[in-house]
């Protein structure tokens, strides 16, 4: 009969610690549901073989007239300025040797994007266009524990009056919001990772699953949508009512199929027929 109770004992724990690691922020739940059905052009509403690539203004000027959010990519230069560009090395869109980290902005100005006009934008820039037209969602870039980029950016967007979020796949950026800024609506990106080694695949896993939640408190869950049945995933929409964030949706058929498990699409490769809010 002991053993009985202390093994009841020891399952109800475990039950208790894995909801409470899993579980993420419920308070401003309200707040984050205004996300929902909004469409987000995917590194603005680009295409790379047009005067229009990703991450690029006149990409950006694309999503804004067509009435859709935009989902960007912000990493550190050199001199420690904020700058839109996906990759951490410029070789794929700009054909250039190293990474955005090695160059100052005023060198990386220079570059240009897929061989077009079009050259690599600040975070501050995209601010200016937009000017709170359409919602923003700003996936923080960062390499290992340097969390410089989050003190940056934010110092930007204190002064911005328009609607954004904050989201990134390295935990510690969502934590060091929930320290130095709880108010700003944070999410927390996630994929089926694929492991190289033993310490890439724990962080994987505690990522893939979501165990860090307990720690970030996300208000949303920005998933790759072909993972949607993540049963942590699921939980913590059904469960705690958290914001489901889909990432990417390339076709209409994929958006329809989405729609069943998500709230927030971020989409490219094809302009949605109608926009849910704000077309």
């Amino acid at each position: 009969m002991n053993v009985l109770i202390i093994s009841g004992i020891v399952i109800f724990t475990l039950a208790i610690l894995y909801v409470l690691a899993v579980m993420p922020r419920t308070v401003y739940n309200r707040r984050s549901k205004e996300m929902a059905n909004t469409l987000f052009a995917h590194r603005g509403l680009h295409n790379n073989d047009t005067i229009a690539p990703e991450n690029s203004m006149k990409a950006f000027e694309k999503a804004v007239e067509a009435g859709f959010g935009i989902e960007c990519d912000v990493q550190l230069t050199k001199d420690h300025i904020p700058v839109i560009f996906h990759d951490f090395s410029l070789k794929r869109i700009c054909a250039k040797e190293g990474k955005i980290s090695d160059y100052t902005y005023d060198e990386l100005k220079n570059f240009s994007l897929c061989r077009s006009e079009e050259h690599i934008p600040r975070l501050n820039d995209l601010l200016q266009l937009v000017r709170g037209r359409v919602p923003l969602l700003i996936e923080l870039k960062i390499e290992f524990m340097d969390l410089k980029l989050c003190e940056q950016v934010d110092k930007l967007m204190r002064d911005y009056n328009g609607i954004y979020y904050i989201e990134s796949f390295n935990p510690l950026a969502l934590f060091w919001y929930r320290k130095n800024h709880n108010d700003v609506l944070r999410g927390q990106l996630s994929d089926g990772f694929h492991r190289e080694s033993i310490g890439k695949a724990v962080i994987c896993f505690l990522v893939e699953n979501l165990f860090l939640n307990g720690i970030t408190k996300p208000d949303f869950i920005a998933y790759n949508h072909r993972y949607a049945k993540n049963i942590n995933r699921r939980m913590c929409r059904k469960l705690f009512r958290n914001t489901a964030v889909a990432w990417t949706i390339k076709s209409e058929e994929e958006l329809e199929r989405a729609s069943k498990e998500f709230d927030v699409f971020i989409f490219d490769s094809f302009r949605p027929q109608k926009n849910k809010k704000g077309a």
